[in-house]
Formats: structure tokens, C-alpha cells, sequence
């Protein structure tokens, strides 16, 4: 569910204002942070009963939640304004995007922009479906490394680990009190949750490059510092030190933006099938992450670990340093032409050109283009030697 929710809310959020799309795709990181801060305010709250009563009142509390969100979905929540032009109640639509605008705005127009974007994408669906995933040309092939590489290594660095296995990190780093271990993962669900608010606000500002690279050193900086904290034998202030550090360089950037970066790069004819593939390649790597988390602590030390996860984030540095675009401002449209531009893509610089001596939406392919992806010309496309991608 939660896989279904990431991916369908940052599909939508990047149909929005391109000034605003940092911040309003953080609103999901911040939404799960809650979640988690949450989970964290429940161990305070349960502490004075047994253990083994605490965790199945915790458990419990799990269901008061989803049900307030049930009743607000059903009565509060409007349908999606794509959602209702694709199936012709364009009234409906214009209702719900006056409440997104500011008054007076001519909604329109963003309703004539939502109905091409509509067109294109069902004619790419109609054109290749999923051939475009399995068998990209260039430029496709350039979106879908970063954008996947971006999902994937929010979960390299480690944090779902980091955040499940909290109880043991802190327990071998000397805080063996049950209190003692509930105010320290209290703080830094606050630690992570404020700094996510941040890192939005300055991916408008500043770009999606910088805060990541500002995120990622930090990242692999402090899990150097945790791993001498535990070398040291188990300095339990320097390892609180080092957490709080790492979370807040997570959230400042590698946290939101692998959410951001895939929803914005991605180009519209294969951003819904991509963004699936992005979200199933982030809780793949969040799995195996997770479920090697003690084993390999175990067998090189929870120093070695951290120093495993320093380098990784070192790593992917690199990679980003030189793959991935800085795409703040940048409109989504644009993002085909751009992967064309710098992988050298001439089926894609065709179409676009194309399309701007049309100037329409609609981006066209010759059949022999079609021939490359294993699809078969239909029939009008056969009548004039062109179809529509």
C-alpha cells in the first residue's frame, strides 16, 4: 500500500507548478516522518507497561489512524483533477483546481494542458506500452538510470535499516534503559522530521544537485563518526551524536529527493510505467537492506557496517557527480529533449523537432522508428509514413 501511495503521489504532485515541485513532493517524506515520530511517541506512552503488553497496545494503535483516514478520504478528500478530465467531467476537474489556484486563475488552461497530456500518453501506451521500458533508446535509457539509480539509493545509504534496527544500534552503543533507548528515538524522529522541512524548502532554492551532494557527504560523514563511536567500544553520546547528524543530512536531501528526481526526469510517455519500476526498485533495495542489516552487523561489527554504508554513500556521490541533471525549473515537457540532447538521441531530436513545426502535443515517429521497438505501424500511420508516438 505504501508503494502504491509513493508512487501514485509523486506522479501527481510533479503535474504541478515546476516552482513549487520540491516542496510539494517532501509532503510525502514528511507525511511517513510523522508516521514514524508517531510509532517512536508510542514507546513513550506505553513504557510503564510490561513489554510484553506494550508492544500489543502499539500494535492496536496501529488501527485508530487508518480509519480517521478512511472517513477523510471518503468525505474530505476531492478526486484527482486528471482523474476527472480522462473520464469527461471537466467541470468536476475545474472545481477542484480553483482550490489549488489562487482566485481569478483561468484553470482552463491547466485543464486544456491536462487533457493533451492525456492524449500523448495514451497514444505512447497504444504506440510501444511497455517496449519503451524494456527496450529504450538512449535517451529513454539515460531517464531510467537516474531516475531508478536515484529511488535505489535512498535505501543504499541505509536508512529503512538504520531506522528498523534503532533498538540494537542503541543498545550496543551502551543505552541499555528502555527510557533511555525511547528518548533517544524520540529525538531523532523530531531530528529527521524538522530537516525534511527543510531540505524542501531549499530544493526550490538551491537545486537537486547540491542538496544532494550536501546530503550524501554528509550522510557517509556522520555513519564515519558512528562507526568510530562503536571501534571506541560504545560511546553512547557520540553515537546519539552521530544519528542525529546522519538523519538530518538524510532528510536534507538523499531522503525527499530520490522521491523528487525520478517523478521530474522521467518523460511523460513512460512516467507512470517508470515511476512503478522506481518504487519497486526502492522497497527491493529497502528489503534487502533490512533483512542482511543483522547478520552482516554480526559478522563485521557495527563499526564495520557503518563503514560499509560511509563508503557506499561515497559511491553514489560519484555516480550522481556524474549522471545525475539538475532539473530545478525545468519544465517536464522538456525532459525527452533534454536525455535527447546529451545522449545524442536522433529518433527522439526528430520527433521533437516535428512536433515543434506541428506545434502540437503530439510527437510524432516514422514507421521505421517503430520498427526499432518491435511494434507494428498502424493504420493511418502507414497511410502518410508517420504515427504518433
Amino acid at each position: 500500500m505504501r508503494s502504491h501511495a509513493d508512487a501514485f503521489y509523486h506522479f501527481f504532485c510533479c503535474s504541478l507548478s515546476k516552482e513549487h515541485r520540491g516542496r510539494l513532493v517532501t509532503w510525502s517524506e514528511i507525511a511517513t516522518n510523522v508516521g514514524i515520530l508517531f510509532g517512536f511517541l508510542s514507546g513513550a506512552i506505553f513504557i510503564n507497561l510490561s513489554e510484553n503488553l506494550a508492544w500489543r497496545c502499539m500494535f492496536a494503535m496501529g488501527a485508530i489512524l487508518p480509519a480517521i483516514m478512511i472517513f477523510l478520504v471518503l468525505l474530505v478528500m476531492p478526486e484527482s483533477p486528471r482523474w476527472l478530465v480522462s473520464k469527461g467531467r471537466e467541470e468536476k476537474a475545474k472545481g477542484v483546481l480553483s482550490q489549488l489556484y489562487p482566485p481569478g486563475y483561468n484553470v482552463d488552461l491547466v485543464v486544456h494542458d491536462i487533457k493533451e497530456s492525456i492524449k500523448r500518453e495514451v497514444a505512447a501506451n497504444q504506440s510501444f506500452g511497455w517496449d519503451m521500458i524494456f527496450r529504450p533508446s538512449p535517451a529513454f535509457r539515460r531517464m531510467l538510470v537516474v531516475g531508478i539509480s536515484a529511488a535505489v539509493a535512498q535505501q543504499l545509504v541505509g536508512v529503512d535499516a538504520v531506522q528498523y534496527y534503532l533498538a540494537f544500534i542503541l543498545e550496543q552503543a551502551g543505552i541499555q534503559s528502555r527510557g533511555g533507548q525511547t528518548t533517544a528515538l524520540c529525538l531523532l524522529g523530531v531530528v529527521k522530521l524538522i530537516f525534511i522541512f527543510v531540505g524542501g524548502h531549499f530544493f526550490d532554492r538551491k537545486g537537486r544537485r547540491p542538496m544532494f551532494f550536501i546530503s550524501l557527504v554528509g550522510c557517509a560523514s556522520s555513519l564515519l563518526l558512528l562507526a568510530i563511536s562503536y571501534f571506541g567500544g560504545g560511546n553512547s553520546a557520540l553515537a546519539i551524536i552521530g544519528l542525529c547528524l546522519y538523519f538530518a543530512f538524510f532528510s536534507l536531501g538523499i531522503g525527499p529527493g530520490s522521491w523528487l528526481v525520478p517523478s521530474e526526469v522521467f518523460a511523460l510517455a513512460i512516467r507512470a510505467k517508470a515511476m512503478s519500476v522506481a518504487t519497486f526498485m526502492n522497497r527491493a533495495a529497502a528489503t534487502l537492506m533490512s533483512t542482511t542489516f543483522l547478520s552482516t552487523a554480526n559478522a563485521i561489527g557495527y563499526g564495520g557496517f557503518f563503514l560499509l554504508l560511509a563508503l557506499c554513500s561515497i559511491l553514489i556521490v560519484i555516480f550522481f557527480y556524474f549522471f545525475l541533471p539538475e532539473t530545478k525549473g525545468r519544465p517536464l515537457e522538456e525532459m525527452s529533449l533534454y536525455f535527447a540532447e546529451i545522449t545524442g538521441d536522433i529518433l527522439v531530436l526528430e520527433a521533437e523537432a516535428r512536433l515543434k513545426e506541428r506545434g502540437t502535443y503530439t510527437v510524432e515517429m516514422s514507421n521505421s522508428s517503430r520498427k526499432n521497438y518491435g511494434a507494428a505501424p498502424s493504420a493511418e500511420s502507414a497511410a502518410d509514413g508517420h504515427e504518433i508516438l
